[in-house]
């Protein structure tokens, strides 16, 4: 079994991994860097069967619908045969109306909880973990003998902990490779609070709040989006999603989270979202909310009442609505954001509107005492870190670490 880390080595996002066997080859996650912007012209890994057909290239395998991890996968043949989660390949497909990260996959084999897929040489276990992406998956790939442990992203403080306690009581043995993420490695050496903490301290922000707390965080976290609604549930008010959200929380498919139909949401209309329903006449898709819509015109009077679920993107709306009196711009993202440069003018607008900004976050990868649980249900394996930026730390956290350059391909059966 040859591997080659194309990116990841050395940086957070952008991950992609090829994996020889006997001629014959698979690819876990394509990822687009958290620093490119422009998907089309970024240049795709050299790996054959990337630009144009190859029969040798027999699947690509995307651990979770986020970006960093998917992100070139539209730039793929058509014929490239991926292998996602069913609802997370419904949550792509979905998300493609109103966002320019969507994509609808072809030729897809759908992952399922520790049930292998066997292509060519290789066989593929995945494993569903607790992730801030919604249907998570590690992977188990065997082949020549020798097996591989790709973590992926992966917690275990969010809404499916108990995935990574299963994990690490029952994990997979004789595994000689455990390539696992390492996130938070130099930038938070904490616990995290849990997705369930998170409800409180939400409430403790919503109930005081004279106007409408605008609760900034993404539409796919649907973790998070469950931990908003128990938190206006017990703040006495509504939760008004808007359509995209509804969208990603229906393409699911899990009745027990929350949907647009239930009592205590109420579903907005962005005038950017209108305007891709008109655009692409998916007239069906707006239809089917309109019993439990939001419109602008009363949004000033529910305000004290309500909670929104925000993005910056929205502003122009909210302002349109007069919405904003006594609001209050709740942060459920990495704060790290607020930083960027590009994110300063929104940092202005804030101020220039006369609101604050509250941080309430809790992250979507594992902490370091995580981390060492999950290296240590694998003691006998070689630790490749990936999805990390300081690696020496990585080194000075685990015994028995293997480190790996982009571009770097070494052979797994040599001792």
């Amino acid at each position: 079994m040859n591997i080659c880390i194309h990116r990841g080595t050395k940086e957070i996002g952008g991950t992609c991994v090829e994996i020889e066997s006997q001629g014959q080859r698979i690819v876990l996650d394509v990822g687009l860097p958290l620093d490119v912007a422009d998907a089309d012209s970024f240049p795709l890994h050299p790996i054959s069967g990337f630009a144009a057909p190859d029969p040798s290239l027999l699947g690509v395998v995307i651990s979770h619908p986020h970006q960093d991890h998917y992100g070139l996968a539209h730039r793929l043949p058509a014929e490239t045969n991926f292998l996602i989660g069913e609802a997370a390949e419904a949550i792509l497909s979905a998300s493609a109306l109103f966002s320019p990260g969507g994509v609808k996959l072809q030729n897809v084999v759908h992952l399922q909880d520790r049930t292998p897929i066997t292509l060519g040489p290789f066989t593929i276990t995945p494993f569903l973990v607790d992730h801030s992406a919604y249907d998570s998956y590690a992977v188990l790939v065997e082949a020549d003998g020798k097996r591989l442990f790709y973590s992926g992203d992966f917690r275990a403080h969010g809404r499916k902990a108990s995935l990574i306690d299963k994990l690490i009581i029952n994990p997979p043995t004789d595994v000689d490779v455990l390539m696992m993420e390492g996130t938070c490695i130099g930038r938070d050496d904490h616990t995290f609070p849990t997705e369930d903490e998170l409800v409180p301290k939400l409430a403790e922000v919503f109930k005081p709040t004279a106007g409408m707390p605008l609760v900034w965080c993404s539409g796919q976290n649907i973790d998070r989006i469950v931990t908003i609604f128990k938190a206006c549930r017990r703040a006495n008010r509504q939760f008004i999603i808007d359509m995209y959200t509804a969208e990603m929380l229906r393409a699911t498919g899990n009745k027990r989270i929350p949907q647009a139909d239930w009592n205590g949401i109420r579903v907005f209309l962005p005038k950017s979202q209108k305007y891709r329903i008109i655009q692409e006449r998916a007239f069906d898709i707006s239809d089917s909310y309109k019993q439990f819509r939001i419109f602008p015109e009363r949004l000033a009077n529910e305000a004290a009442n309500s909670v929104m679920l925000f993005r910056p993107s929205m502003i122009r709306d909210l302002e349109a609505a007069r919405c904003l009196d006594g609001a209050v711009v709740v942060c459920s993202m990495w704060g790290g954001y607020l930083e960027q440069p590009e994110k300063q003018w929104f940092v202005d607008w804030v101020k220039k509107a006369g609101l604050k900004i509250v941080h309430c976050h809790t992250s979507g990868h594992a902490s370091i005492p995580d981390l060492k649980r999950l290296r240590a249900a694998f003691p006998d394996a070689k630790a490749v870190p990936v999805h990390l930026q300081d690696r020496q730390r990585f080194v000075e956290l685990f015994d028995n670490v293997e480190l790996h350059d982009d571009g770097e391909w070494w052979c797994l059966n040599e001792e």
